[in-house]
């Protein structure tokens, strides 16, 4: 059957496709540790490079259509393009694993396999992690979203040192489906990783909690048709309300809850400000009108607003990561009939210039919080809430909107990306949402509360665990990333230097090769010459 090129390539597209499932909806966790073991295997048996390059790309494009498959009702065919392109960052690292697992493996393989093929992987992920091709959704390590010692091992190195391990252990467990020297090798990859995963949760050092925030999440639900805007503002109003009493810090709306530019509407201002007077709490809103920044731009922003008792606190983000294709289109004069298959972009949002974090001074029994504000597909990248952490902030917090996707994976995807975040910086982490998943966690990515779900209407109060110090990779940054690049590099050198060797060699030897008849032929001259004499 994998013989024929067709079928091997359904295959790859497949085995690529498998890890998926290790995310939400389905989050089968476990299946992220040997997932990638059919393709490991598939593209250690293609007999060529070019096809193990193929085969690396085929494979790519499964996993991106399905950790991803919920964009086609808003990209269409278009979705088929983008994965075909990414896809293509897989074809090196195809290439990697054939060159280290082709035919008989040695022990020297084996561990080299264990050690190089995951760095490859990571080199992946940092690509396309690239905002303009994409950004980071879908990274393998956040399929561990819910296992603790993943997310203690995610404050040590972030979500790369948690994808790292894991494709260690899918590769060791590959092993042990090669030669016997490769299945010793497999063993012991398997229980090293293990070993190293249960050391960083115990000696891991973790933030010291320092009290507890009250915070409220307002999540309307689903509010489509003729004048949405307002009726989801009226929504919102309405469960804010009902939050007076509960000694409250912050009340967090979700992303484009307001429709207008607040600074022009002083009359929706100044409902919003009766509300935070109203429950004792500043209200975090999120725009999505055209306004002008402080540069004095013009165009259509996404910003976090602040609102308190006397209005307008001048506290504002905007958000500076957009969504491709969604958010704005990207070489829009060559890809702008993307809108014409789709729900794309119809006019490019503008970008914020830095993050942002804003100071609420009576929360926290009166000790002051700062927040730091992301919106929507921010909370996928890792660098953006370790920088707002560096900056002081002691609860991360997320406004989005899935609204369009609301009967696919993509909410349980994104509100399990907080977890994540909580766990790398030892801070909080509050999901917000205006129709589901809203969710909150805890300093070490736990659960804190019920999360309101996407046929939920409500307003739910959480308490936040607080938490001080730093965690490792607060301190230290993406370290596994700069790893796994020197591991590359002193591969490629050291294959480099053995080619070489093997070409000079191969070379002596051919000359060798020639001049050995020129040496008999003289001895046979010399012979014939000797029995002609007289």
């Amino acid at each position: 059957m994998l013989r024929s090129g067709r079928s091997r390539g359904c295959v790859a597209l497949l085995a690529g496709a498998l890890p998926a499932l290790a995310f939400p909806a389905p989050s089968l966790w476990w299946l992220a540790y040997v997932g990638l073991v059919p393709w490991l295997l598939l593209i250690r048996s293609a007999g060529t490079g070019c096809r193990a390059a193929l085969e690396g790309w085929f494979g790519g494009v499964g996993y991106l259509l399905a950790v991803h498959h919920w964009l086609m009702p808003s990209l269409h065919v278009f979705i088929v393009v983008l994965a075909a392109l990414l896809g293509l960052l897989w074809a090196p690292w195809g290439l990697l694993v054939f060159r280290i697992l082709r035919g008989p493996v040695s022990v020297a393989a084996a561990v080299t396999a264990v050690v190089v093929v995951p760095c490859g992987w990571l080199m992946i992920e940092l690509a396309r992690s690239w905002e303009g091709l994409g950004g980071p959704w879908g990274l393998l390590g956040a399929s561990q979203w819910e296992v603790a010692p993943a997310l203690r091992v995610a404050s040590v190195g972030g979500v790369w040192l948690v994808s790292l391990l894991l494709v260690a252990v899918n590769t060791a467990v590959a092993l042990l489906f090669v030669t016997t020297a490769a299945r010793t090798v497999g063993v012991v990859g398997i229980v090293v990783c293990a070993l190293a995963a249960g050391s960083m949760t115990q000696w891991a050092t973790q933030p010291e909690r320092s009290g507890v925030a009250r915070i409220a999440v307002v999540q309307p639900g689903v509010i489509a048709g003729p004048h949405s805007v307002g009726r989801r503002l009226a929504a919102s109003e309405r469960l804010t309300r009902s939050l007076a009493g509960r000694d409250l810090d912050l009340v967090v709306w979700g992303e484009s809850s307001v429709g207008v530019d607040l600074s022009r509407h002083p009359d929706i201002t100044a409902r919003i400000a009766a509300l935070s007077r109203r429950v004792g709490a500043d209200v975090l809103v999120n725009m999505d009108a055209r306004q002008t920044d402080g540069s004095r731009r013009a165009g259509i922003f996404k910003s976090a607003v602040l609102v308190g008792p006397d209005g307008l606190t001048g506290q504002r983000y905007d958000k500076m990561r957009l969504v491709p294709f969604g958010e704005y289109i990207p070489a829009r004069s060559v890809l702008g009939w993307a809108t014409s298959v789709g729900k794309a972009a119809g006019e490019d949002r503008l970008r914020g210039t830095h993050p942002v974090t804003m100071w609420l001074p009576g929360a926290a029994g009166g000790n002051g919080l700062r927040i730091g504000p992301l919106i929507c597909f921010e909370s996928a990248f890792p660098d953006m809430s370790r920088r707002l952490t560096r900056d002081g902030a002691q609860v991360l917090i997320d406004q989005s909107s899935t609204s369009t996707f609301q009967h696919s994976w993509a909410p349980e995807q994104h509100a399990s990306l907080g977890a994540l975040r909580a766990a790398e910086n030892g801070r909080p982490m509050v999901h917000a949402t205006l129709t589901g998943v809203s969710a909150v966690y805890g300093p070490q990515g736990e659960r804190i509360g019920t999360p309101l779900g996407t046929d939920t209407s409500g307003a739910a109060v959480f308490d936040v665990p607080l938490a001080s110090g730093t965690t490792l990779y607060v301190r230290l940054g993406d370290w596994p990333v700069h790893g796994a690049l020197t591991v590359l590099a002193a591969f490629c050198v050291f294959e480099g230097v053995r080619s070489f060797r093997r070409r000079d060699r191969g070379g002596s030897a051919g000359a060798r090769g020639k001049a050995a008849p020129v040496i008999a032929s003289r001895a046979d001259s010399t012979e014939s010459t000797g029995r002609s004499r007289p």
